[in-house]
């Protein structure tokens, strides 16, 4: 589940979001997501489903179960 950390993390990063950006889309405080990306509270199922539409990503991508961002959607 570790890749899952870097994951959400390098999302972020990488769509040049803050924490509190993310925060905001799943409804919790800066302090609740940043304990989330280090691994330090489990993030819930409805809230990985939400990120993953957000970023347009499988679950399965961020989890780290597959290498392909895909969106089944998509």
């Amino acid at each position: 589940l570790i890749i899952m950390y870097i994951r959400l993390k390098n999302l972020r990063e990488d769509n040049d979001y803050r924490q509190q950006d993310i925060a905001d889309v799943l409804n919790l405080t800066q302090q609740q997501y940043s304990k989330i990306e280090k691994g330090l509270t489990e993030i819930s199922a409805d809230k990985l489903i939400k990120l993953s539409e957000f970023y347009c990503v499988s679950v399965d991508y961020i989890l780290g179960i597959t290498d392909n961002k895909q969106h089944p959607k998509d």
